[in-house]
């Protein structure tokens, strides 16, 4: 009927028909016709024209036997296929992958950042971790900020920046796993770097909000605005600073930005502006390898890095929902929603409480993820009313600009990444002729002494960047991740809920409106008293608004921060990388 309806439309005979049928009450009627016939037209249209007809569906998935990449810039995804091709493994695609994403995405992205990753080696059959994050600098505690008049840790300048650990990641991952020569694949980041490249939408949105906000800070303009503005989608972008820094790692290793001629110039660039970070702070700098942990939901082991992250937030929301038929309630539904949303609060409420650095606080990370403990803390939740204050578990003892990338090569490596600088762009300041700002994740620091992430010298800061994967029988079927601060577990449960739950495929399950719940209590002190704000993509309906409403939520329009998508999942059966990205980016998955 709806086909027929826009068979008509087209056709040019809507006039006659109305003309003809309701002659009698013509000018009352018409209108309505009109309006009636457009609607079902346009919802035939919109059905039809999606992938195997899902109206949530932005595109296909992409399908391949050999490797596959996915990231949030296309230039950059073409990079780590490249480097597969040429014999790289999945670490070395990574590793060139997230360089070019530092010139490319900028505003999320950058040597200047850190780095988790969780990586499948097939060799060895075993998954490992790495937390490749900094530590605050020596000389700032936190009576110095409260000397220079702050109660919290501002997102800007010389206070919120911590020791880089992208680059010791990077060389960390090299290695263990890595295959090809630095030189080899740093080198299209190299180029791009110095002959330019078009900048793509999204970035550009975001590139324009972080100038305006850090246009002031030392070397900002003259690295990120030529011209005094940012660049416009589709200008061409060069850093030839950038290019320097680079050619410095591929030629010299990770030794020249951590006590080499990058160090050098980093620790006479903060003396200069009133910072912080030392010769000595970088040279003392290590990454960590770590243990992932997992929970087991519905027959799949979902695994996660341990703090000072916050994955272990999204295993403790898996294990609470995982009791209730979420497929019965209906996708994004108002029980479906409401289960959802009450459980990230209740997890939130143990991550503002536990999580922290390792190193200085004993985190009962096993108690936070067993079934035992979900099930005391699901008697928090009410089906008919939202939560207005939740106090942590009694255990002995927010927005964030960050890029996700995940590859799988034809050995059936996995890589599963993360790196992030924070809030766009990071602190603002850029280091004399290297060409990337210094990360802000300083700012997530509680400057009350007793809090287990309060700021002390030396300390990591609790981190919000977490990398996924998933095991089934104990062979990789997923590796994704959702950028997004803390949106990050919020969208992992939701990514996997999808799939799991509702039998969504990988581009479908990155596709469907999300929801973010907004207000929950931090690790940096603020406290949920209200019961926070719960924000919907487009594509929920009114009904379920309505529905949600009288559960006591507070609805709030926004119109982004839903968070950033890549997944690449393995049919074991046919031996295929299926690849999903996230359509609210610039980037895409690609394969060979």
């Amino acid at each position: 009927m709806i086909l027929l309806v826009f068979r008509v439309l087209l056709s040019g005979r809507l006039k006659v028909i109305v003309s003809e049928k309701f002659s009698g009450c013509r000018a009352v009627l018409k209108p309505v016709v009109i309006i009636l016939i457009l609607f079902f037209s346009f919802e035939g249209v919109r059905a039809y024209d999606r992938p195997a007809g899902e109206m949530d569906v932005s595109r296909s998935e992409v399908l391949a036997t050999g490797g596959m990449v996915c990231a949030a810039q296309p230039l950059a995804a073409q990079i780590g296929v490249d480097i597969l091709k040429k014999g790289g493994n999945a670490v070395d695609a990574a590793i060139a992958v997230n360089a070019a994403l530092g010139l490319m995405e900028p505003v999320s992205s950058g040597v200047g950042g850190d780095l988790f990753a969780i990586v499948w080696d097939a060799k060895t059959k075993k998954l490992y971790g790495l937390n490749a994050s900094g530590r605050a600098p020596r000389l700032l505690n936190i009576k110095e900020v409260k000397k220079k008049g702050f109660s919290r840790i501002p997102y800007t300048g010389v206070l919120p920046q911590t020791v880089p650990g992208c680059v010791d990641g990077w060389f960390e991952l090299h290695k263990r796993f890595g295959k090809l020569d630095m030189k080899e694949i740093l080198a299209p980041a190299i180029h791009y770097a110095k002959k330019g490249f078009p900048v793509t939408e999204v970035i550009a949105h975001y590139w324009k909000i972080g100038g305006e906000r850090l246009k002031d800070e030392p070397n900002f303009a003259q690295t990120y605005l030529p011209g005094g503005k940012a660049p416009l989608k589709g200008e061409i972008f060069r850093n030839h600073d950038l290019a320097h820094t680079y050619t410095l790692l591929a030629e010299k290793g990770r030794d020249a930005f951590y006590r080499g001629e990058i160090a050098k110039t980093i620790d006479t660039f903060e003396r200069r502006i009133g910072g912080y970070i030392r010769l000595e702070d970088l040279e003392i700098h290590h990454s960590t390898w770590v243990e992932p942990v997992s929970t087991n939901y519905r027959g799949y082991d979902v695994w996660e890095l341990p703090p000072n992250g916050q994955g272990v937030a999204a295993l403790q929301m898996l294990n609470i929902i995982e009791v209730f038929d979420l497929k019965a309630m209906g996708h994004n539904s108002v029980e479906y929603l409401h289960h959802l949303v009450e459980a990230k609060k209740i997890a939130f409420a143990d991550r503002a409480r536990y999580y922290a650095d390792p190193e200085f606080s004993d985190i009962p990370v096993t108690r936070l993820i067993s079934k035992k403990y979900a099930d005391e803390r699901r008697k928090l939740f009410d089906p008919e009313r939202a939560l207005r204050s939740i106090d942590p578990g009694d255990i002995i003892l927010e927005n964030g600009e960050t890029t996700y990338l995940t590859v799988a090569d034809s050995d059936r490596n996995f890589v599963s990444l993360i790196q992030s600088n924070y809030a766009g762009f990071g602190s603002g300041p850029v280091p004399d002729g290297l060409g990337f700002c210094l990360q802000d994740r300083g700012a997530l620091f509680n400057l009350d002494p007793e809090h287990p992430n309060s700021l002390e010298p030396g300390k990591r800061p609790f981190h919000t960047i977490i990398p996924a994967m998933v095991t089934l029988r104990g062979k990789p079927v997923f590796s994704f991740g959702v950028m997004g601060g803390s949106m990050q577990p919020q969208g992992h449960v939701q990514i996997l809920c999808n799939i799991i739950d509702f039998g969504m495929g990988i581009q479908e399950a990155g596709d469907a409106p999300r929801f973010r719940h907004i207000g929950s209590s931090q690790p940096t002190g603020q406290k949920m008293s209200d019961g926070g704000r719960l924000a919907l993509e487009f594509g929920i309906g009114r009904e379920v608004i309505r529905g949600l409403i009288e559960k006591r939520h507070s609805i709030v329009k926004e119109s982004g921060g839903f968070g950033g998508y890549q997944g690449i999942w393995w049919d074991h059966k046919n031996d295929i990388l299926i690849g999903g990205s996230e359509s609210r980016k610039d980037g895409c998955a690609m394969g060979y």
